[in-house]
């Protein structure tokens, strides 16, 4: 009896050692996301762990929509001004995001990456609404050398972002192929079989 009972004192006080230290860990979860110094990298790490888990889905044939209005004027943080129309007839990766929002920031290096490997085959627009100066200091900390674009004229209806990041994949018939909203895993294997693919058609 007095065995029964001390094994029962000793799971009940496990348990208890167990709950404070998951309270004290709650606690501190808690005032990491409260600190604004911690908060974004902390949501960061959360959203690239995500991008792993959030593959790029191509769409199907039937379901695909039209970028029917090329007429979209943007500028580059280069100075470079770029007309849509020119982008007919290729392939198209167009990113909207910005340098505050974390599962933005998650992506990047991937986008980076794909980037560097691609750049010269498919046409890359990181779209921003944020001015170059800030975009600037970004890619300097974070050692990005892609060229921001923001728009000068009307994002063409189909390519409209209530949300960020946004990234569409336009096949050379200026058919959206990918349509993804949150953090992605843009250097996977699977995305560049995809553009592969897209390239080759």
């Amino acid at each position: 009896m007095t065995k029964d009972k001390t094994a029962i004192d000793k799971t009940a006080k496990d348990k208890t050692t167990k709950n404070r230290i998951y309270n004290v860990l709650a606690i501190l979860l808690i005032i990491l996301f409260v600190i604004p110094q911690t908060r974004e990298p902390i949501q960061v790490f959360f959203h690239k762990g995500f991008s792993y888990i959030n593959t790029a889905t191509l769409i199907d044939k039937v379901e695909r929509k039209t970028v029917s209005n090329l007429n979209w004027n943007l500028v580059s943080d280069t100075g470079n001004r770029l007309d849509f129309n020119a982008a007919k007839g290729k392939v198209v990766f167009v990113n909207f995001w910005a340098t505050w929002c974390p599962p933005c920031i998650a992506e990047m290096p991937s986008l980076q990456e794909l980037y560097d490997d691609y750049g010269d085959k498919v046409i890359f627009l990181f779209v921003t609404n944020e001015d170059f100066e800030t975009v600037e200091k970004f890619k300097v900390k974070k050692s990005f050398n892609f060229e921001v674009f923001t728009p000068l004229s009307e994002v063409p209806e189909e390519l409209r972002a209530h949300s960020i990041p946004r990234t569409f994949i336009l096949n050379k018939a200026s058919e959206i192929v990918v349509d993804e909203t949150g953090a992605v895993n843009w250097n996977s294997t699977k995305v560049r079989k995809q553009l592969d693919e897209l390239l080759s058609e």
